[in-house]
């Protein structure tokens, strides 16, 4: 499985899915101060040479405005192809609405379809009133609001409040069937787990593209936490690799690259439809990974990047401006 680089003048996701290549895309988040900024800035100037098939944007505790702001600016003001996250959670159907209309008006065309994740304090999720209680329901929403390409979220570990992973696999099935493009997956560290997965779903008709979602190592108490909140396993392999190696967060560092590496070339010799990056806002392990796996498109000089850089600096700054 090799990856073609992307003609996003579409700019619809599902048009970038190949038989025979994987996409490679990277999430963002909206920073929340100063040196946040700063960060991303730097993090998209660094990776833009891998030329991503696409951008998404999550959301965070800032709220839905700011990452259709940096959607938008994304796709609009440095050329990328770029998907908004768009939750259940806080919202009724009058400002999901809303907040779809402005994403068109924009020229976005790709929505991820969440639930959301219930308030801080809280273990179970309440639809907000007049708001939606299902992904599946959301997702049937956009698309009759709009001609979106929607993706959908899928656990290959099964998501912490299923039952079990049939029924776990029966909801990814309800949300495809309600307008579904594609799937993007939770992060994961064990392939197996993977496969099994998506042999499963493929045998209940799920037939769209699965992405899979790839959480490059940069800490061990980094990792440690996100597996916490999101239900992902770590190997008991990889797990005592990095706790060795925990006095040295360098070596730590390279561990976790080289672990991420093995995964990706796995999973791409094994069909994989696209390797998503959830970046944290950085981009030193991804650069590193894509570049080991031969993903680098630097074809410019180093003069050329660095002006580059620089205007993207100051495009994100002055839509920042403008919002």
């Amino acid at each position: 499985m090799s990856t073609r680089f992307p003609d996003t003048s579409n700019n619809r996701i599902d048009a970038l899915f190949t038989p025979g290549h994987s996409t490679v895309s990277f999430e963002f988040y909206p920073p929340k101060d100063e040196a946040g900024e700063a960060q991303l800035m730097t993090a998209i100037s660094e990776l833009r040479p891998l030329r991503p098939h696409f951008i998404s944007v999550t959301r965070t505790g800032g709220g839905t405005q700011q990452t259709l702001g940096l959607t938008e600016c994304i796709q609009n003001e440095l050329g990328f192809c770029a998907m908004s996250h768009l939750t259940c959670a806080g919202h009724t159907r009058e400002e999901i609405g809303a907040f779809l209309d402005e994403l068109w008006d924009n020229g976005v065309r790709n929505v991820l379809a969440l639930r959301g994740d219930p308030p801080p304090g809280q273990t179970m999720f309440q639809a907000t009133d007049g708001g939606f209680e299902y992904a599946s329901d959301l997702t049937a929403f956009i698309r009759a609001r709009h001609d979106f390409c929607i993706g959908v979220a899928g656990y290959p570990e099964t998501h912490p409040q299923s039952l079990n992973a049939i029924r776990d696999a029966r909801y990814l099935k309800e949300k495809v069937y309600a307008g579904g493009n594609f799937v993007i997956t939770q992060l994961f560290f064990n392939n197996d787990d993977f496969y099994r997965w998506r042999d499963t779903v493929r045998g209940m008709g799920v037939d769209v593209p699965i992405v899979a979602g790839i959480m490059p190592i940069l800490g061990v108490s980094q990792v440690k936490r996100f597996v916490s909140m999101c239900g992902a396993k770590i190997p008991e392999v990889l797990l005592q690799r990095l706790e060795s190696l925990e006095s040295d967060p360098l070596a730590v560092h390279a561990a976790g690259i080289e672990y991420s590496i093995r995964q990706c070339e796995d999973l791409m010799a094994n069909g994989v439809d696209g390797l998503h990056f959830y970046t944290l806002n950085k981009s030193k392990a991804t650069v590193l990974i894509c570049q080991a796996l031969g993903l680098n498109n630097v074809a410019k000089d180093e003069t050329t990047y660095l002006l580059e850089s620089e205007t993207m600096k100051l495009r994100l700054l002055e839509a920042k401006n403008r919002a």
